[in-house]
């Protein structure tokens, strides 16, 4: 059955009645033909469309507030729309229906982004910036459903958007022409509804908690959506001059990093590293273990640390805003941004090095598949992406190769080899990347090989599909792999470090919001580690914690402060430090 109403009626007429405006609903003509079937399937359909429409109006872009109390509410936007349709002629009542259904499926859709934006990034859906995004959801379903079931979930999408925009208008349609049926009662349900609707709002009647009865959340959510475009489109022409801005653009090399001359630097980004790792009951033991451990294994190997806290600029992916949030120190919490600030010669942390000719930088980007221009940007001297480091075994879901296998293959390539300069490095570790399944593990670094050896591991490790979708197993694997990434990290430096080795190491983003929980910080540790205490004792007025695990009280930076306050600290001791350029404020 189709779910426009059949039913043939007068002509509307100015102020004239007829039997069938007293009449109450009921199905079309011919309804009763086959008995009281029709009626039944009349009414089931009728109130399907009521019931998506509904959940359309109702739903919220966040499963934090899928409660029953947000459904427990009176939308004034229906009450609108009916107020405007009942005075309207039959061909432009259909035409308005007909887009208002159109508008209605539209909105569904943005919340249904929502949801996922939020679920995995912890914030919604941008309708400027987020569209590129949705490529890299497919590439990510491609890694760890494969390419069937990354087919299945894009055709199952499409074809969702397809029938929303089809039957979201036809549920409408049905629901104008019932409304009709008998507009005087219509009429006065109306009335009703708006009396209601406006005594609750102006008394604040709540229902449950602080829910309002009243809402006009769907009117809200398109005057947000509007002003955030607004907002995006001024925030690129601010940007573009914010990135103009930088207090070390002109420092001479000779004046660049002089508290590490000699050293070899190690900054590592350790995959969704964050708070939740040390402070969530379910997944800190295990992750408090391996720090205290490897805490005490690198002071026995001459180490010591000091730890603090850093906000990243992103939260649950996009782990290149966080990177280069951390290495441009500009915040870059968008795609805009991103390249933005990548197109251009912004001074990087790797750049700094770069710059005073006294080191060889090097990158080691283990999830980079294909050609990375970025590395120019960020001062590289030498890229090695998963093509270049030589690795025979499988992937682990997202990630290409295990972190230590990455690490071996950088000693063998890098680290290892004779230098006319010390090695400043730019590792990104992957095994943390979810869906955590199945998870690497630690083996003798001399069985490493090519990666070969790997392939029974992955064989007998866990499904990914079984531990993404529950949320328990989730935060366990997640565990288990920042401890795997932190083991990976420390062991390298115990095993191939030396007197003159510095290592920086950080978490880019948060885990997704089904680990780190609903409203979640965006902040994450962050290490230094070095075997010359003169290298820990110029940030001694940081503040930072003793040892790899930062104290709850621990200062926290926001991420793009970090590269000011790194180049000071290791800069000239003499010199008054260049005054830090403006930065947005923290969202």
């Amino acid at each position: 059955m189709s779910l426009f109403t059949r039913f043939h009626r007068p002509p509307d007429t100015d102020g004239a009645t007829t039997k069938e405006d007293h009449e109450p609903s009921a199905p079309p003509e011919g309804g009763f033909r086959n008995g009281g079937m029709d009626n039944v399937l009349w009414w089931t359909v009728t109130v399907l469309a009521a019931a998506l429409v509904f959940v359309a109006l109702m739903l919220p872009g966040n499963v934090a507030y899928f409660e029953a109390k947000s459904f427990l509410r009176i939308p004034a936007e229906p009450i609108l729309l009916a107020a405007l349709l009942l005075v309207l002629p039959e061909r432009p009542r259909r035409v308005v229906a007909v887009l208002s259904g159109v508008g209605l499926a539209l909105v569904l859709i943005l919340k249904l982004l929502d949801i996922g934006f939020n679920q995995f990034l912890g914030r919604g859906f941008n309708v400027v910036l987020d569209w590129g995004l949705l490529d890299d959801a497919e590439s990510y379903l491609q890694d760890t459903a494969g390419g069937a079931g990354a087919l299945a979930a894009v055709i199952g999408l499409v074809v969702l958007v397809l029938a929303l925009l089809v039957v979201m208008p036809l549920a409408v349609v049905r629901l104008v022409g019932l409304m009709h049926r008998d507009r005087h009662t219509a009429s006065r349900a109306t009335i009703v509804a708006g009396t209601v609707w406006i005594t609750c709002s102006a008394l604040g009647l709540q229902l449950i908690g602080t829910t309002p009865v009243a809402t006009n959340n769907t009117i809200g959510l398109l005057q947000d959506r509007v002003a955030r475009v607004k907002a995006t489109l001024k925030d690129e022409a601010a940007f573009a001059k914010e990135v103009e801005k930088d207090a070390f653009a002109d420092v001479p090399p000779d004046r660049l990093l002089t508290g590490l001359r000699g050293k070899d630097v190690i900054f590592a980004f350790i995959e969704s590293y964050g708070r939740a790792a040390l402070q969530d009951p379910a997944i800190a033991p295990g992750v408090d273990a391996t720090l205290a451990a490897a805490t005490d294994d690198l002071s026995e190997a001459g180490f010591s640390a000091k730890s603090g806290w850093l906000t990243s600029a992103t939260y649950g992916g996009s782990s290149w805003l966080g990177h280069s949030t951390f290495l441009s120190g500009l915040w870059i919490d968008n795609q805009d941004r991103y390249r933005t600030v990548t197109a251009g010669e912004r001074l990087t942390l790797p750049g700094a090095f770069h710059r005073t000719g006294a080191w060889r930088t090097v990158g080691v980007v283990p999830g980079v598949q294909y050609n990375w221009p970025e590395g120019r940007f960020y001062g590289l001297d030498k890229v090695y992406d998963s093509r270049d480091l030589g690795y025979q075994g499988p992937k682990f879901s997202w990630s290409t190769m295990p972190d230590q296998y990455a690490l071996s293959a950088f000693q063998r390539l890098e680290h290892g080899k004779e230098h006319d300069k010390p090695l400043m490095s730019q590792i990104i570790l992957t095994s943390s990347h979810q869906p955590w399944a199945p998870l690497p593990e630690m083996i003798d670094w001399d069985r490493v090989g090519d990666g070969s050896v790997y392939k029974a591991i992955e064989k007998a490790g866990k499904n990914p599909a079984d531990v993404f979708s529950d949320g328990t197993k989730a935060k366990k694997e997640y565990g288990r792999s920042v401890q795997y990434s932190v083991r990976s990290l420390t062991e390298f430096v115990e095993r191939y470090g030396d007197k003159d080795t510095v290592v920086v190491f950080l978490g880019d983003h948060q885990p997704m919001a089904r680990v780190s929980g609903n409203g979640a910080s965006h902040d994450v540790p962050i290490t230094i580690v070095a075997h010359d205490e003169k290298v820990l004792d110029r940030i001694s007025d940081w503040g930072w914690s003793d040892g790899l695990k930062p104290t709850d009280d621990a200062p926290v930076w926001r991420m793009d402060r970090f590269r000011n306050r790194f180049l000071t600290a290791y800069g000239p001791q003499d010199a008054a430090p260049p005054t830090p350029s403006a930065s947005p404020a923290n969202p």
